[in-house]
């Protein structure tokens, strides 16, 4: 009897190699991906501006429309209703602020400024990460925008071309010069976490030099953000840092806790990395509430001019971007008439003290709780949901626990950083791009985020 043959399975004619490619295919097939990595990699060109408009935030539009033409070409579902409420649920507290603003027109901007930030970057950068390699390239882009901005910054230290700070020219802001003094210290404290990510839960798949190399970077990123002189962001990256080490497990979090101890002596007290400076920068987070400086007071006088609008109008706030009209009329007598500015390569400015730098606060103010409830509720959830994944992926032993890390951690940062911040400048497309990166993590389907 003659035998029979058959062709070989496709599957088995591929090779061992078939199994472990990434489900989208390889480089060609991720030009998606690039609108993505240039929204991050843009605002390392030096801006003269604090507004939006700028290089990153062209990209950034450009990654939305390049998600629109994907979906009606490839006639697919965008999102699942979850995913939907989750994600699009901040729209309706920015429309009802639009809508019922003393005027409506002035408010269009904001509205058009907050969808970008919170809806559509999120919801974009959702859409277009398809794997967890993507979520690696896009995270691997904020360390490397991370690493430019810090090398600049430990530069204008030691060289004494940085912005002004207690009379000398010292304070690292990188190439975003005095008018946004946390700019680089934001991107650096991405930067610091995605890497610390990597090196705390690796990739299985990855080579043998990139968690060394990952925990370096993590812990040289430490000099440029501690020369910012930025107490909250100082704070934020804390906290990140701490919920990070405590996912890990007690274990590894006490070595790397006494790694970064070692690191610490070494820089500030072996170096002398500014370390009266810093001490005393340190030292006056615990005196805000005793003996507070000017730009502490300041604050206060912002956070209770924000607390008044919204005690005006409770529902609905004063409307978007209306907060700069209605301070004077509900701050007290206390607060300045602005912030100084110089050095970094620009003369002396009086920079005016347009919001309350709390998130939250002006939200209340603008948006009253309709909007605040709406903004906070999503990125609880997003949050809740991230924190849950990882928990489940760490008990089936899910290859790309690194992801999950990243996200919780950046999403912890920018939830506490918003204590002490909130939008402006070039580094808030950023933003958006954090938020959809941890939302990916938590709402998309298992099969996107199982890769390894």
């Amino acid at each position: 009897m003659a035998a029979v043959l058959t062709p070989p399975a496709p599957s088995t004619s591929a090779g061992p190699r078939a199994a472990t490619r990434p489900p989208w295919g390889g480089w060609r097939s991720r030009w998606p991906l690039l609108p993505l990595v240039a929204t991050v990699l843009l605002p390392v060109l030096p801006s003269g501006t604090s507004g939006g408009g700028g290089p990153a935030d062209v990209a950034s539009g450009l990654a939305v429309l390049v998600c629109v033409g994907r979906l009606l070409f490839l006639r697919q579902r965008p999102l699942s209703a979850t995913a939907a409420l989750v994600l699009g649920l901040p729209a309706v507290g920015f429309a009802v602020a639009t809508v019922t603003a003393a005027d409506p027109a002035a408010a269009l901007p904001g509205l058009v400024r907050h969808l970008q930030i919170f809806v559509l970057v999120p919801i974009a950068v959702y859409l277009l990460l398809r794997d967890a390699h993507g979520f690696r390239i896009v995270a691997g882009s904020l360390v490397l925008l991370a690493v430019v901005q810090g090398v600049t910054g430990v530069h204008q230290y030691v060289t004494g071309t940085g912005a002004s700070y207690m009379g000398e020219d010292i304070r690292a802001v990188g190439t975003f010069g005095p008018s946004d003094i946390m700019g680089m210290a934001t991107v650096v404290a991405y930067g610091l976490l995605a890497a610390a990510a990597c090196a705390l839960r690796t990739p299985r798949s990855a080579p043998a030099w990139l968690r060394p190399c990952a925990a370096v970077l993590a812990v040289a990123l430490i000099v440029p953000l501690t020369l910012s002189f930025s107490r909250g962001v100082w704070i934020a990256t804390g906290v990140a840092a701490l919920v990070a080490l405590t996912l890990t497990g007690w274990r590894q979090a006490w070595t790397s806790l006494a790694v970064l101890g070692a690191a610490g002596v070494v820089l500030v007290g072996g170096f002398g990395v500014g370390s009266e400076m810093i001490a005393d920068r340190a030292a006056s987070v615990t005196r805000v509430t005793s003996t507070p400086d000017r730009s502490v007071s300041d604050r206060y006088a912002m956070w209770s001019a924000a607390g008044a609008m919204w005690r005006e109008r409770p529902a609905a706030g004063v409307g978007l971007k209306g907060f700069p009209a209605h301070r004077d009329g509900h701050a007290s007598i206390g607060l300045s008439s602005g912030s100084d500015t110089a050095g970094a390569g620009q003369e002396f400015r009086r920079q005016a003290l347009l919001s309350p730098h709390n998130m939250y606060l002006l939200v209340l103010g603008e948006q009253g709780l309709i909007g605040l409830t709406a903004l906070v509720g999503s990125w609880a959830a997003i949050l809740a949901g991230a924190v849950r994944r990882l928990y489940v992926a760490r008990s089936r032993g899910h290859a790309a626990l690194d992801c999950g890390l990243a996200a919780v951690t950046l999403m912890t940062w920018q939830c506490v950083n918003f204590l002490y911040a909130d939008i402006g400048g070039p580094t808030t497309v950023l933003s958006g791009v954090v938020l959809g990166l941890a939302a990916w993590w938590a709402l998309a389907g298992p099969g996107r985020v199982s890769a390894a």
